[in-house]
C-alpha cells in the first residue's frame, strides 16, 4: 500500500513555517498505508478547484505505480487518509490531507486523547542535553542519548539517578508544547552524604526496605507494595541539631528518632513505616534546622505485572515474583550479551521497567570491510569476529609481519590486541670482499643502504684477482642474501708457451707460489736461471724465457 508525499505547495496548518513532506518529525520514518479515500460529488466548482495528484511513496520511496493508481479519477478526490508513524517510538496515528482551493492542506492527525478528532501537527521538541545524574524516560523507554525528537504533547518523566542521594530541583515532567518544552529540564543537587555533612546542603534520604518490595518510578516516586516495611533515613550531623520529618499522608503519626546503633546514632534520623497501607501514600519531607529539605514521594499500591515469558534458546531469567518492586534478572550464556536491560522491575504502572531483552552473540568489530585494514600490504587469511574466533593476517610479497600473526575475539567484544603491521623485508648491505667492487646493483626500495626483496647485486674483482663463489646474489624473502659474498683471490695469468718450447703446468690462472717449468724443443735451449714464480700480488717473478737455437748460443 502507499502513502502520499506532499509537495512544497502544500500549506501547513498549525505551524509557523512549513515542514518537509511527511516529516511529521525528524524520527518519522515512513507512513505506509492509505487508509481510505473520500469522494465528493463532482461539480463544476469542484473541478475548477481540484488538486494535482500528490506524489506517493512506499516506505519512504517514491513509486510510479502508486501515482498511476489514482491519477485517472483524481479530480473527484477531496481527502486522502493514511497511517503515519510519529515520534521517536513510531507511534501510529491516522492522518489526512484535504484538497482546499486547489491545494493540499495538512497533514492533520488524530489526537489519541481527544475523541478521535483530527488536529494539525505542531512543532516538535528536541532533547538537546541530559545531565549525567538524570534518568529520562518516555513511555516506559529510557532515553540514553541526546538528539531525540519528540512530537507535540509528548511528556517526559525525569528523576535523579540516585533517588535520595540527590535532590531534584525543577519539574519532573516537562511537556513538548509546539516546539518548546514547558519547562527546563531539572537538575540534581548533591546532598549531605556527598558534601561531607555541611549544614547548608539538603539532607540525604536513604531508603531501607527490610521486608516487602518497592520500585523507584520514572518520575522519582517510591512505589511500595502493601504490607512492606520501610525506613526513611535522613542523614544529618547530630552535633548541628535535629532535623524534622513532615508528611502529607492522611494517617496520624509515624515513629521518628535517631538511630539506636552506636555507629549510626550521630547522623541517621529515621522515619519508619510498618506494614504499609494505601493511606500511607504521600510526600515525606526531612528538613534541617536551617530549612534545607529533601523529600520522598510514596505511593502504596497492590500492583502485579504480567508474568515474564522468555523466548529464544539462550536467554534465561530469574524472577523474584510479579508484585510491585519485584525484579527479573536476565542472563545470557558465555559468548552472548544482554541486548537491553538485564534487570527489570515491576512498576506501579503494572508494566515492567523495560522490554524483555535479547541475547545477541558477542562480536568484535569486523575487519573485512572496506578501509578497515589501514595497512595497504596487510591481508586477512582467516576472519571470524564472533567470540573465540580468530583473525589471521599475512603480508604482501616483500613484506613481513610486525606483531603476532593472529588476534582473538574476546568476551568483551574487543580483539585481544592491536592489528599487526607490515614492514618491508630488507637485506643488509652485502660485505664487499677485498680487491672487489660492485658492477651492478638493483635495489628498488633501498632504505638507508638496505636492500629490498628481489634486489640483485653483482661483484667483480680488481686487477690480477679472480672471483671465487657466486658473482650475483639476490635479496630473498627471509631477509638474507641468496649466497654469501664471493672472494677475490690473487692469480697470475696464463703466459702461453714460449717459441720453440712448452710450459708446465698449464692452467688458466696460477696461484701464488706456483712455478713454471720451461721445456724447449730439440735443438733449442733456454738460458733459464730462475723459474718464473707466481707472487702474492698476482704477478710473475720474471718474464717467460725464450728457447734459443743451439747455433745461436
Amino acid at each position: 500500500m502507499f502513502s502520499p508525499i506532499y509537495n512544497k505547495r502544500v500549506p501547513q496548518i498549525g505551524s509557523a513555517s512549513p515542514i518537509p513532506p511527511l516529516n511529521l518529525n525528524s524520527r518519522i520514518l515512513s507512513s505506509e498505508t492509505v487508509i481510505g479515500i473520500s469522494f465528493f460529488s463532482e461539480t463544476s466548482e469542484e473541478d475548477s478547484s481540484s488538486c494535482q495528484p500528490p506524489q506517493l511513496a512506499m516506505n519512504g520511496s517514491e513509486t510510479v505505480k502508486g501515482e498511476e493508481r489514482m491519477r485517472k479519477e483524481y479530480t473527484q478526490v477531496r481527502e486522502v487518509k493514511f497511517s503515519g508513524s510519529i515520534g521517536p517510538l513510531g507511534d501510529r496515528r491516522l492522518c489526512k490531507i484535504k484538497c482546499i482551493g486547489g491545494q493540499w492542506v495538512g497533514p492533520l492527525c488524530v489526537d489519541q486523547h481527544d475523541d478521535g478528532r483530527f488536529h494539525p501537527l505542531f512543532k516538535n521538541c528536541k532533547l538537546e542535553y541530559i545531565n549525567p545524574h538524570l534518568v529520562v524516560t518516555f513511555k516506559n523507554t529510557s532515553i540514553q542519548s541526546v538528539g531525540w525528537i519528540f512530537p507535540h504533547g509528548a511528556k517526559l518523566q525525569i528523576r535523579c539517578r540516585e533517588v535520595g542521594l540527590y535532590k531534584l530541583v525543577g519539574t519532573s515532567s516537562p511537556r513538548c508544547e509546539n516546539g518548546a518544552w514547558s519547562s527546563r529540564l531539572p537538575s540534581c543537587v548533591p546532598t549531605t552524604m556527598l558534601t561531607n555533612f555541611t549544614d547548608d546542603s539538603p539532607p540525604t534520604i536513604l531508603i531501607r526496605i527490610p521486608s516487602g518490595s518497592a520500585s523507584v518510578e520514572p518520575g522519582g516516586e517510591l512505589a511500595v507494595f502493601p504490607g512492606s516495611t520501610l525506613h526513611l533515613e535522613c542523614l544529618f550531623a547530630r552535633r548541628l541539631g535535629s532535623p524534622d520529618w513532615t508528611w502529607t499522608s492522611p494517617l496520624g503519626q509515624y515513629l521518628t528518632g535517631w538511630a539506636i546503633a552506636s555507629e549510626e546514632r550521630n547522623f541517621k534520623y529515621r522515619l519508619s513505616i510498618y506494614y504499609a497501607k494505601m493511606q500511607d501514600s504521600g510526600t515525606f519531607t526531612c528538613a534541617t534546622p536551617r530549612g534545607n529539605t529533601n523529600s520522598i514521594s510514596l505511593k502504596v499500591a497492590a500492583i502485579h505485572c504480567d508474568p515474564i515469558t522468555v523466548k529464544g534458546p539462550h536467554l534465561t531469567v530469574r524472577v523474584e515474583g510479579t508484585k510491585l518492586g519485584h525484579a527479573a534478572i536476565f542472563q545470557c550464556p558465555i559468548g552472548y550479551w544482554v541486548s537491553g536491560f538485564s534487570n527489570l522491575t515491576c512498576q506501579a504502572s503494572g508494566k515492567w521497567s523495560a522490554a524483555i531483552p535479547k541475547c545477541e552473540p558477542v562480536k568484535c568489530p569486523a575487519l573485512d570491510g572496506p578501509g578497515v585494514l589501514y595497512e595497504p600490504h596487510l591481508h586477512l587469511e582467516e576472519h571470524n569476529n564472533t567470540y573465540g574466533g580468530r583473525a589471521v593476517f599475512v603480508c604482501a610479497w616483500g613484506y613481513k609481519l610486525l606483531g603476532p600473526p593472529g588476534i582473538e575475539c574476546e568476551l568483551t567484544g574487543n580483539w585481544s590486541g592491536p592489528l599487526p603491521k607490515c614492514v618491508p623485508i630488507q637485506c643488509p648491505p652485502p660485505s664487499i670482499p677485498a680487491n672487489a667492487h660492485l658492477i651492478q646493483s638493483e635495489a628498488a626500495g633501498m632504505d638507508g643502504g638496505r636492500y629490498a626483496v628481489g634486489s640483485l647485486v653483482q661483484f667483480a674483482c680488481r686487477g690480477a684477482h679472480q672471483l671465487e663463489g657466486e658473482a650475483s646474489i639476490i635479496c630473498t624473502e627471509n631477509g638474507f642474501w641468496s649466497h654469501p659474498p664471493p672472494f677475490c683471490r690473487p692469480r697470475c695469468p696464463y703466459l702461453g708457451d714460449p717459441d720453440n718450447g712448452i710450459i708446465a703446468p698449464i692452467k688458466f690462472a696460477y696461484e701464488p707460489g706456483d712455478e713454471l717449468q720451461i721445456t724447449c724443443n730439440p735443438g733449442f735451449e733456454s738460458r733459464l736461471e730462475n723459474r718464473p714464480k707466481c707472487l702474492s700480488d698476482g704477478k710473475w717473478s720474471s718474464a717467460l724465457p725464450n728457447c734459443t737455437n743451439y747455433s745461436q748460443i
